[in-house]
């Protein structure tokens, strides 16, 4: 199943993809339909409610308002080898804030302040009931499914200090999106599904999520233990290598580029970077 938020002249509205019509779930959004329990989703389209053509979609980050965003750094070899770092013991944690997401096919506009914009494509877990200290069982039930993110990067700012965050969270800087796919739709909660990045058309980002460290059970387990885990949280995975911060030369993003990132079976975030 693919569920999503969409943005509707009346605001916006928790959907299911059926065929080539969005099919209203009776929610504002993604963060309600979940926190009711994920109620069963109408059959198809001719249930009697209300729909939209997906052609015509305008979809709000998946998750608009998630109580948390939990992001994993240094979580594919690869990417951790290319900056220079060695494998973790344990998950590597910093902090996105619902004001940092924008929709799959949002533009991006390129914060005046920042001149090094960088791109992360990531498998993102959307959590889908209260967990807190779970068990391995208990955190794959709590997996609502997968979605797709580009943790765009002010490298400049990252980079100021040894703490990421002020190079993370910059306001509507995050696209997210565009569905949550249930795990039955892409071979369960630990899937192995291609991670890809394009710059107008060039492509700098291509791996396998198959080969993360620490899993999407072992994150759930790991960061419930932390701290309560509730539906509709967001944990991004990591990125894999392909970076413009860790080419040489190093290559960012620029007003008037396309960057795509992409995730076999769930979908992709289209962004045009537009000066700020």
């Amino acid at each position: 199943m693919k569920l999503a938020t969409l943005r509707t002249p009346t605001g916006t509205r928790a959907v299911r993809l059926d065929g080539d019509l969005l099919v209203d779930l009776g929610y504002a959004d993604l963060g309600a339909y979940l926190a009711a329990g994920s109620p069963e989703a109408p059959a198809d389209a001719t249930s009697g409610a209300t729909t939209w053509p997906v052609a015509d979609a305008d979809f709000a980050p998946v998750v608009p308002n998630p109580s948390k965003v939990i992001c994993v750094g240094h979580n594919y070899t690869n990417h951790i080898k290319e900056m220079g770092r060695e494998l973790p013991a344990y998950p590597t944690l910093f902090t996105k804030f619902a004001d940092s997401l924008i929709g799959a096919g949002d533009p991006l506009r390129a914060p005046a302040e920042s001149s090094d914009i960088d791109w992360e494509v990531e498998l993102v877990i959307v959590v889908g009931q209260e967990v807190r200290r779970a068990s391995a069982s208990e955190a794959e039930a709590a997996i609502a499914g997968f979605t797709v993110m580009n943790d765009i990067s002010m490298r400049d700012w990252q980079f100021r200090t040894i703490e990421w965050t002020q190079g993370k969270i910059w306001e509507a800087s995050t696209p997210v999106g565009p569905y949550l796919v249930t795990p039955d739709e892409v071979g369960g909660v630990r899937p192995a599904l291609r991670v890809s990045t394009t710059v107008d058309g060039e492509l700098m980002q291509s791996d396998d999520t198959g080969t993360l460290l620490f899993d999407p059970v072992a994150l759930v387990q790991y960061i419930s233990t932390i701290t309560t885990l509730r539906p509709g949280d967001l944990i991004a995975t990591g990125t894999p290598a392909g970076v413009g911060h860790a080419r040489n030369p190093q290559v960012y993003l620029r007003p008037g580029q396309t960057v795509v990132a992409a995730i076999d079976g769930l979908g992709a975030c289209t962004t045009l970077v537009e000066a700020g």
